[in-house]
């Protein structure tokens, strides 16, 4: 089941992280769902499944994303999302999406949520977020999108951004 990549591939190393079948999948349907909702290529095209997933998750912009339940919890973080936040994949993955929001923006991050699960996708989101280290940082030109498999379900929600600024 796409929700729980983080029982298939916890405890490998970064290296591997990308390269687990898992991933490989998630990372397709990430690209899938953004290419359908947005009509653009989260990144250059790959020539197979592996190299996408490898391009996403040593992409230079955050790259993260949950799954659908009730009080969601990340389920990919790429490379620059783990460094930003100063987070292991397995404490990424053990994350509740909303816990990294400072708390007098878990409203306005409800509304992001919703918005975008309504329209399909929302542009320039900015917020901000908290480190494991404690450090605030302003997240900015936030895009967030719903994810849907092959048939068409709904699976997650995945974000990017390009930029960040500590606070």
């Amino acid at each position: 089941m796409v929700n729980n990549i983080e029982h298939s591939v916890s405890n490998t190393s970064e290296k591997e992280i990308w390269q687990q079948p898992e991933i490989i999948r998630w990372s397709q349907i990430m690209a899938d769902s953004y290419r359908q909702l947005v009509g653009e290529n989260l990144v250059d095209l790959a020539e197979n499944p592996e190299q996408l997933a490898h391009n996403l998750f040593f992409a230079p912009f955050v790259l993260v994303s949950h799954g659908t339940q009730a009080e969601p919890i990340f389920n990919y973080a790429n490379r620059t999302a783990m460094q930003l936040w100063s987070l292991s994949w397995d404490e990424f993955i053990a994350t509740p999406s909303a816990s990294v929001t400072e708390p007098d923006e878990i409203e306005a991050r409800a509304a992001m949520l919703k918005q975008a699960a309504e329209q399909g996708y929302i542009d320039n989101y900015q917020g901000i977020r908290t480190a494991k280290t404690g450090k605030k940082f302003r997240i900015e030109g936030v895009r967030l999108w719903n994810l849907s498999d092959r048939p068409g379900k709904i699976c997650g929600q995945a974000a990017t951004f390009p930029r960040w600024t500590w606070l």
